[in-house]
């Protein structure tokens, strides 16, 4: 039974294991062979030492670029068989960085969700209402990402909560900024590209998941506002000023 690690969750951390020259051929190596390869095999691919194959495979599995098994090479059975060797493969995990952050792999699940949702349904539902549904509901298991966050903070006041929330959109790569008491710029668009193709569609996307997320955790104080700008997300988080009722 192969073994797996808990992967780093940064992918850049996992590009920077293949920084250097000979990982990356050990990587190359083991991805070009079919199935499981050994310490002595990578080291004659590679024309390098056991001891330095052995140290930058491992290097590799600790990134989650590799995963491991253990079995022993020949038919031998008993005391003297010796230790079962370890054994190497490429992972399933897929890796995809961009600079700045960008999420096209979010945005094709809800667009898809959202058709399939409208072929679907009985009435045939319109798509662009949902896209809004399926984001909406994006929004939602966000939110209850902050709520999960939200446990490990001693204090839960407005502020605290606000914190919170900024934190979880920085780590869907919106890059939250408080440019003063009553506003949120977010200076990246995750979609960025598709929407500078489909604006409207995508935009309203982007409002619907974020004032869902917004609304559904509460009590930060703010609320999700459509506010396009050049170079940046299309919405800002404003200052919720109650209405007032005359």
């Amino acid at each position: 039974m192969a073994e797996h690690r808990d992967a780093p969750s940064d992918d850049l951390t996992v590009v920077s294991a293949l920084a250097e020259r000979t990982r990356r051929a050990v990587y190359e190596f083991v991805s070009a062979s079919d199935g499981w390869v050994g310490r002595d095999q990578v080291a004659e691919g590679v024309s390098v030492e056991r001891a330095t194959a052995a140290h930058h495979l491992d290097r590799l599995e600790d990134a989650g670029l590799l995963e491991i098994d253990f079995r022993r090479l020949s038919n031998k059975t008993g005391p003297g068989a010796g230790r079962p060797a370890k054994l190497y493969r490429r992972s399933a995990r897929q890796v995809d960085v961009s600079l700045p952050p960008r999420d096209y792999e979010l945005a094709a699940q809800l667009l898809a969700g959202a058709i399939q949702t409208a072929q679907d349904s009985e009435t045939r539902e319109d798509p662009a209402s949902a896209v809004e549904r399926t984001a909406r509901a994006e929004g939602e298991r966000i939110a209850g990402v902050m709520q999960t966050r939200l446990a490990d903070v001693r204090r839960h006041d407005s502020g605290e909560r606000l914190a919170v929330a900024l934190e979880v959109l920085a780590d869907h790569g919106y890059e939250p900024r408080r440019t003063d008491a009553d506003t949120v710029v977010l200076r990246n668009c995750p979609f960025h590209n598709l929407a500078q193709r489909h604006t409207q569609l995508v935009c309203t996307m982007n409002l619907q998941l974020l004032d869902s997320a917004v609304e559904r955790f509460g009590g930060t104080g703010f609320c999700a506002c459509f506010e396009p700008s050049a170079d940046q997300c299309c919405v800002k988080l404003r200052r919720d000023v109650p209405e007032m009722v005359d």
